[in-house]
């Protein structure tokens, strides 16, 4: 869900057509809805499990944190329905990018969590590949907020283009709060 949500929040961002962005936003939507449907089944899933070599907190603490960055990539596509902006620039497409980059980057990391010792290393690279890219967005995003209030002069276009980046920039210290999350719990487990 959180590749196709990103992804269809990169398609979002590019294009300036409202009906195109509503359609993807009830794709998004759909992905938010349906992975927190996931998440409540993973719950149920996880109480009638006998677990040994993880407790249930911590892998419910990585459920919850990618239910997390699924619901910031939702509300990034929100803030452009609701903010109809004229335009969508470079930096905003930059971050959708970004956040597209993170969701691959989690998922890789899931598919290495089965065994966290033999996968420590790969583990590791990609939650330093989120870091980096969540710090890429945060350069993006201070520049297209300096960008915005040095040359943007109608007020509320400028109030609209810093709070979709806002949403933006949430989505992706989201995806960073999975990584840090997982790397908590594999040092814990990998000792």
């Amino acid at each position: 869900y959180l590749l196709h949500a990103s992804s269809a929040l990169c398609d979002m961002v590019g294009s300036l057509d409202p009906v195109l962005w509503r359609k993807l936003e009830k794709e998004i939507k759909a992905c938010e809805v349906q992975g927190d449907a996931l998440l409540t089944e993973f719950h149920e899933q996880l109480f009638r499990v006998i677990l040994r070599k993880i407790r249930r907190s911590d892998i419910q603490t990585i459920a919850m944190s990618i239910d997390e960055f699924l619901d910031h990539i939702n509300d990034s596509a929100k803030s452009i329905l609701l903010y109809m902006p004229m335009r969508i620039d470079p930096q905003i497409k930059d971050m959708a990018n970004y956040i597209h980059a993170e969701a691959n980057a989690i998922k890789t990391m899931m598919s290495l969590l089965g065994d966290m010792r033999r996968n420590y290393a790969q583990i590791t690279m990609q939650c330093e590949r989120i870091t980096e890219l969540e710090h890429a967005a945060d350069d993006s995003f201070a520049e297209y907020i300096g960008y915005i209030f040095t040359n943007e002069k109608n007020a509320i276009e400028l109030m609209k283009y810093k709070n979709i980046a806002e949403a933006f920039e949430a989505a992706t210290d989201a995806a960073k709060d999975v990584s840090d999350n997982v790397r908590k719990i594999v040092l814990r487990y990998v000792e």
